[in-house]
């Protein structure tokens, strides 16, 4: 990723700025940065929406994945994440006071689950995002490291792809640990067949 702006910004000043329809961005205390995700990259998140997506049609959930929506945290008025994806609650929606003009999600119960697919700039996902989408409330989060590009005290050494999900449990996210074959479990969507090992046939 890489800097976009010279001036620090407010999240409201970012969101008047925001260029429809052009590039993809993120606002981090006050910098504006743009994200530059590669063709594999964007693959596994695609992955990632198909699959929750047919899971939600196939139960009837009324919930559905969010093409592009703005994050804020709690306690800041100065940082925005758009989330590579984003499940969201319909009906959530009509408490979100900024939902029909633009797509800006203030709540953590709107949000069923997030999923940050790890580039190089792992450290958003390990350390900021984690903390921030903790102190919101979003119930469900995954850190997918396909590459096995996160700090050793986050993944183990050696490095070695991994898929985490964060649940939250008493206002604290608990952690799990998928590799290989191993079925991911999910809160949100318990009776999702999805294997750690087909997710990084993806990434390869």
């Amino acid at each position: 990723m890489i800097q976009a702006a010279t001036q620090t910004m407010t999240l409201e000043e970012f969101l008047d700025w925001y260029p429809d329809g052009y590039g993809r961005f993120e606002l981090y205390d006050g910098v504006v940065v743009e994200m530059q995700p590669t063709g594999t990259y964007e693959r596994v998140a695609a992955f990632h929406s198909l699959k929750l997506g047919i899971e939600i049609e196939r139960l009837a959930l009324p919930f559905f994945v969010a093409r592009q929506c703005i994050i804020k945290p709690i306690d800041s008025d100065k940082s925005g994440f758009i989330p590579d994806v984003a499940v969201l609650d319909e009906n959530a929606l009509e408490a979100e006071p900024m939902w029909k003009k633009r797509s800006l999600i203030t709540k953590g119960e709107t949000v069923r689950l997030v999923v940050e697919v790890v580039s190089t700039n792992w450290q958003d996902d390990y350390l900021i995002k984690l903390a921030e989408y903790e102190k919101l409330g979003i119930p469900e989060y995954w850190i997918v490291d396909y590459l096995g590009l996160g700090g050793r005290r986050y993944i183990g050494n050696p490095k070695r792809p991994v898929i985490l999900v964060y649940q939250l449990v008493d206002g604290e996210y608990s952690i799990s640990e998928f590799r290989e074959n191993e079925r991911i479990v999910s809160s949100t969507f318990p009776a999702l067949k999805l294997t750690a090992e087909e997710i990084f046939r993806v990434g390869l």
